[in-house]
């Protein structure tokens, strides 16, 4: 384990500062400006680079240096050089889009034989006053920014050359945390008292005792064991459950043998070996230089054996795309094939790919539990006061002071004992109470911080933004994507990478690590969200150090005056609206770029003046979102203009405005609104109406990525916006700008796309325009016709939707007949299928849907019969027929598949309904199968589900209480 005063000194510098200054950005800073300012920027880069090494090797000696504290002001301004250095890139890309897009434009409207549109064009760009100008600023201006971010980088050189810190010249700092972050091994012994661990373990033992599917083991197919797994941060107690599990299979004969190897990061395939041989036989290993050897003789220790092997503190760094580290796992497993079927190895890790890695499925993937108070409070105590002998009256003082103690510790048990072994130096009160009143996260983090280290260098940006958030803020991972990507924290490695895929790695990479922790669901159709364990929340706001800074309801509470902001803080969370402190201390931080209200009181009080001041002062913004409840009436329409000098905040490339519930707000964006060229993501929330004030093109956006309203955002020219991921829908109109062909260039487009006014279509030509087959991102498809639009099966066929489309809505459909495509396997991934109000008279053939359809709902459909080939969806699960009125006149059922699980069937036909109560009738037949069943009369709605009947199945087989439904 780390050393917890140099844990101290890690954590008080932060971020490599080397991180910062090596970044791409600076490179590309001077590859941009070359060509402006008349430079050669490959020189001016060679002049760095050994700066930048010689920055990256002394960063290591900074830990242990006396005159750290110095170098504190050296690092913020380290910082604060690579921060200007990107926003003169901003400006640079800002002023090449202004420039461009005019110029894109009328190249689209001259691409006809209009000669003279054409002399107009040409004499536009010539007179462009931005043609020599890329950088939007004067080059005097330009040059003395970039002179300025040389001139840091040259002073922190030479300050860290004449503290003659001694690694100066040995190995950069990632060595030396390597060699330090090994910690000593671990061994299968358990402490002598394991607390608040028996349910884990329990849960564990099952896992490992599971009977296995295969039988015996064969070479050429499944192995003889399976992998099962225990992730967590470090510190957070996995080697102690190991231990615990470990015991008790010692004790158990359920394994003929029980193995512990501690593998840790730097690991050799051959030292592994040794050790799984001497735990294997008791005995040491003999010295062989021949791996084939020392795997054979393994082989032959194993054959015949169900053992379980332990493997303890696995790494595995998933950004490293070295085919050797995913290799030389694999090889340590190879020679236990030749065990007995049956046989387990349980792998603890501070990151889930590990577990993968070696072969562990998802479900046996265990995260580690967290201790409950009550049950931290004892295990820390035990660590200071078992087997001490202290009088009760002591005990139960020390006992109190120890409580407070124990919650400063944030439920880590590596912090519990650590924190325990002090305490057990001196048992009096004086002594306990100076360890309560001391800063102890920096004397127990030290696990955590080599894990910190070993996180990629963006994905620490992002761990240490989440900081902004209040403790056990229920984040969403969709959401912080798009923050991440709309901060600049993507690294994209290859050409055409999408960055909300590359932040999307890193959030994968946190919750793998356990830096983000999946919370419990409190009801079963909750979304997913992901909280910062506590302990972790205070790594992340030392990490982040001045940059995140959030003021919560209870500083809120006191004066606005007492609200004490650091000046150069860059991301702030608000979590209430108050114009006071918006306009008094807010407006005041020029370098701010994260700006995120919490919740305020209504739209009402959100004035337009306060707005009109942020978007003056706040010019480096480039996230702004503010959140508020609706207003108190709701008859009264609310307007919420924005103010034209919206479009000062250059920078912007989030920006949402949410509604706590639906109200009849209506959203008035200016014509400006279309210079935010850099803008990525608009979040309209619930806003009743979104309208913009012109007609100015907002196909300028050509940034926008994500459009998230609850109702459509009219966007003329949609199809200019080539990066559009997310829409609210797609209204089609016969109108210039609202083809349907506007989406054949929306090729990115991902999740949900509604696509309304379908009668507009008028053409096969027009929906092969579209592309929908191309959007491969499509997973819910809605095609909405109105007012009984009809369609020519042409134009039908043309609407064909990408192959794993997962979701299928149609609406209002009024043809002649369905889509070729429902029948001939185009949708065979589909498991979602509704119909709505749809007139044909027979409904779908069901053929193509036969493989993965789990849920059908046929609603307010005109067919005289219910589809055929229902008996051939062997998948599905869930079907809803309702409001049917036309089927008043069936007589039968059609046979149902076995796999259904709930059938919601409501239609007005009474002998239908009749025939389907009565035990023993044909169509009571067809359904006694399925677990549930609900009837409703359309004629009698409210008598829903009112009788039970039918059979509870055998609960030993099925562990399943069912009951049928039907009416009075």
């Amino acid at each position: 384990m780390a050393d917890p005063l140099t844990a101290v000194v890690a954590i008080g510098w932060g971020m490599k500062a080397a991180g910062w200054v090596a970044s791409p950005i600076i490179s590309d800073l001077f590859k941009k400006a070359s060509s402006y300012l008349g430079f050669d920027a490959s020189k001016k880069l060679s002049e760095l680079e050994p700066k930048i090494l010689l920055l990256e090797r002394v960063m290591g000696a900074v830990e242990v240096s006396p005159y750290r504290p110095r170098l504190e002001g050296l690092y913020s301004k380290l910082k604060s050089a690579f921060y200007e250095a990107e926003e003169i890139l901003d400006d640079v890309e800002y002023y090449r889009l202004e420039k461009k897009i005019p110029d894109d434009k009328l190249k689209s409207e001259v691409a006809g034989p209009s000669r003279r549109l054409k002399q107009i064009w040409s004499a536009t760009v010539k007179s462009s006053p931005l043609k020599h100008q890329e950088s939007g600023m004067s080059k005097v201006k330009l040059k003395k920014k970039l002179d300025r971010i040389e001139e840091v980088i040259n002073d922190a050189c030479k300050v860290l050359k004449r503290m003659n810190l001694p690694s100066i010249s040995g190995a950069n700092q990632s060595h030396v945390v390597a060699a330090n972050s090994r910690g000593g091994g671990t061994t299968s012994r358990p402490l002598s008292t394991i607390i608040g661990r028996d349910e884990d373990c329990d849960k564990i033992v099952a896992l490992l005792h599971e009977k296995e599917e295969h039988g015996q083991p064969d070479t050429n197919s499944a192995p003889c064991y399976t992998v099962v797994g225990i992730h967590g941060i470090g510190g957070s107690g996995k080697s102690t459950l190991a231990q615990l599990v470990c015991a008790h299979e010692k004790k158990d004969t359920h394994f003929d043998l029980v193995m512990w190897v501690h593998v840790s990061q730097d690991f050799g395939v051959d030292a592994i070996y040794m050790e799984m041989f001497e735990a294997a036989t008791g005995t040491l290993c003999p010295q062989f230089k021949n791996r084939d050897t020392l795997q054979d003789m393994l082989e032959k220790k194993l054959c015949g054996k169900r053992f379980l092997l332990v493997l303890d503190d696995v790494w595995y760094n998933m950004n490293i795309r070295d085919a050797t580290q995913s290799e030389n796992l694999q090889q340590i497993l190879s020679p236990l094939r030749a065990g007995e079927a049956g046989s387990k190895i349980l792998v603890t890790s501070r990151n889930e790919d590990a577990l993968l890695a070696l072969g562990a499925a998802k479900q046996r993937c265990i995260p580690i539990s967290v201790l409950d108070e009550d049950v931290f409070w004892k295990l820390l105590m035990h660590y200071a006061l078992h087997g001490v002998p202290v009088d009760d009256h002591t005990h139960g003082t020390l006992g109190d002071i120890g409580k407070e103690i124990a919650k400063k510790l944030k439920g880590s048990p590596l912090a519990a004992r650590i924190v325990g072994e002090q305490l057990r130096i001196r048992q009096n009160v004086v002594f306990w109470r100076s360890v309560r009143d001391r800063d102890l996260l920096n004397e127990t983090m030290g696990a955590l911080w080599w894990s910190y280290h070993h996180l990629h260098e963006q994905v620490k940006r992002c761990f240490a933004f989440c900081s902004i958030f209040p403790r056990r803020h229920c984040l969403e991972g969709h959401e912080l994507v798009k923050l991440w990507a709309a901060e600049g924290f993507a690294r994209c490695t290859s050409e055409g990478e999408e960055m909300e895929d590359v932040c999307q790695e890193y959030f994968d990479e946190l919750v793998s690590a356990s830096f983000l922790q999946l919370k419990a669901k409190e009801y079963p159709h909750e979304s997913d969200y992901y909280l910062v364990h506590d302990l972790l929340h205070d790594l992340a706001e030392k990490a982040a150090g001045s940059d995140c800074f959030r003021i919560e309801k209870s500083e809120l509470q006191e004066k606005c005056a007492a609200v004490e902001v650091p000046p150069n803080v860059r991301h702030m969370f608000v979590q209430f609206y108050d114009t006071l402190l918006i306009t008094t201390k807010i407006c005041q931080l020029c370098n701010l770029r994260t700006l995120i209200i919490g919740s305020g009181p209504t739209w009402d009080a959100v004035s337009e003046q306060v707005l009109k001041f942020m978007f003056k002062r706040l010019r480096k913004l480039r996230v702004l979102t503010i959140t508020a409840g609706c207003s108190a009436r709701y008859d009264v329409p609310s307007v919420m203009p924005l103010p034209a000098c919206i479009d000062q905040l250059r920078h912007l490339r989030y920006l949402a405005f949410r509604l706590h519930d639906s109200t009849n707000l209506r959203m008035i964006l200016p014509a400006t609104f279309s210079k935010l060229y850099h803008m990525q993501v608009l979040d309209f929330g619930c806003i009743e109406e979104v309208v913009f004030s012109s007609c100015e093109d907002f196909g300028n956006l050509v940034n926008l990525r994500h459009v998230v309203c609850s109702v459509f955002v009219n966007i003329p020219s949609i199809g200019r916006l080539t990066s559009l991921q997310t829409m609210s829908g797609f209204d089609v109109r016969k109108e210039q700008g609202y083809e349907f062909r506007q989406l054949g260039n929306l090729k990115k487009l991902r999740g949900k796309l509604w696509i309304r006014g379908m009668q507009n279509v008028e053409s096969k030509e027009e929906s092969l325009e579209a592309n929908l087959a191309g959007k491969e991102g499509i997973s819910t498809l809605e095609l909405t016709w109105w007012g009984g639009g009809k369609a020519s099966p042409e134009v039908l066929d043309g609407l064909c939707p990408p192959k794993d489309l997962k979701s299928l809505i149609m609406n209002g459909y009024h043809g002649i007949r369905y889509p070729s495509w429902m029948h001939y396997g185009a949708t065979k991934h589909v498991n979602h299928l509704h119909l709505r109000n749809c007139s044909p008279l027979h409904g779908p053939e069901l053929s193509g849907f036969c493989t993965h359809l789990r849920e059908l709902i046929i609603e307010q459909c005109t067919w005289d019969a219910l589809p055929d080939y229902m008996e051939h969806l062997t998948s599905l699960k869930n079907l809803e027929i309702s409001c049917c009125y036309n089927i008043r006149s069936i007589r039968s059922l059609p046979t149902l598949p076995q796999s259904i699980k709930d059938f919601n069937f409501r239609i007005s036909n009474e002998v239908l309904l009749s025939s389907c109560k009565t035990v023993g009738d044909p169509d009571w037949q067809k359904i006694k199968h399925i677990p549930y069943v609900s009837t409703d009369n359309d004629n009698n709605i409210g008598s829903y589900c009112a009788m039970k009947m039918g059979v509870v199945q055998d609960q030993k087989e099925t562990n399943l209480i069912v009951y049928r439904h039907n009416l009075l």
